[in-house]
């Protein structure tokens, strides 16, 4: 009976020695190893093993990426306070056994390196803010971030970390300072919209001008083609007019007539003419025998000129 529980009693230990000689660590993460407290080695995910008793697993480090959001203010040149809301992406640098030494033995716990981190953002963001002026923040995003990952990979290397990404994701002024930016950038847009209204009132008047203006020019010329066209029309008219009187006076002639009874029809239709379209307005015509041999006697001194130019 003493044998059979003595053997149950090394069994037991052994099962025990056995178990404790495997270690299981997960994806993402890396075990440290001491031995009576000194550094010893890591073991990477998966399965392990580690003499029992004698190695231990100091801690567990992630690998994978943190991040941690930061709320802090700072002052510009001008003294104008602003506020900072932002958002630090951090990992460790590799998963060499000297990055993971120190990131394991650097500090005493994850709150005092969280801490040595915030203050060392705030104070690199703090100090490239006190060189600009408040006006100048707003613009100066990218240079804000560049400048604080210029300065901060340096000191997370020699802990074991790299700056993955910083965002600043809100910038603000006391509220003061808010409205007056409000107020400037309404001036502006107001002063803008007046400059805008004028350059298109004045485009309007001047295209308005330069159309009355061509308008006028059409007007015109259309006037002067208009004038032109009548008194081609009148002197087609008249050449006519003349062409068809010496064919008729030629024709009397031949035909042994006196061509008077030409212009005396003419004068009659004349006066015909006259009395039928008077619409009321007096004319005064010498209807007097004399008066007609006269304008007979001019008409026919016109016809003779005209065809003496013919026969030239």
């Amino acid at each position: 009976m003493t044998t059979q529980i003595g053997l149950l009693i090394f069994v037991f230990l052994l099962l025990i020695l056995v178990f404790s000689s495997f270690v299981s660590v997960k994806q993402g993460t890396i075990a440290v190893v001491t031995v009576f407290g000194k550094y010893r080695r890591i073991l990477l995910p998966g399965l392990n093993f580690k003499i029992p008793f004698i190695e231990n697993i100091y801690s567990y480090i992630s690998i994978q990426n943190r991040s941690v959001e930061l709320e802090f203010q700072a002052v510009t040149f001008d003294q104008a306070n602003v506020y900072f809301k932002a958002m630090l992406l951090y990992s460790v640098l590799d998963q060499q056994e000297e990055t993971i030494k120190n990131v394991a033995f650097k500090f005493v716990d994850d709150r005092n390196l969280m801490q040595a981190l915030i203050r060392t953002v705030e104070g690199s963001i703090r100090a490239f803010v006190a060189t600009k002026r408040q006006s100048e923040v707003l613009i100066l995003r990218r240079d804000i971030v560049e400048h604080v990952k210029e300065q901060l990979d340096q000191v997370l290397e020699t802990w074991g970390y790299h700056l993955q990404d910083l965002q600043l994701n809100d910038i603000t002024f006391d509220e003061v300072i808010m409205k007056s930016m409000s107020q400037v950038v309404a001036s502006n847009n107001l002063k803008a919209a007046a400059e805008n209204e004028g350059q298109a009132l004045l485009i309007t008047k001047t295209k308005a001008a330069e159309a009355e203006g061509n308008a006028i020019k059409i007007s015109a010329e259309a006037e002067r083609q208009a004038s032109q066209l009548r008194g081609q029309g009148v002197a087609l008219f008249r050449q006519e007019v003349a062409k068809g009187m010496s064919v008729a006076a030629k024709e009397m002639q031949d035909a042994h007539m006196d061509t008077s009874v030409i212009l005396f029809t003419m004068w009659t239709e004349s006066i015909k003419h006259f009395a039928e379209n008077s619409q009321g307005n007096v004319i005064f015509l010498d209807g007097s025998t004399d008066a007609m041999q006269q304008t007979m006697k001019e008409m026919m001194s016109l016809n003779l000129l005209h065809a003496d130019k013919v026969k030239k």
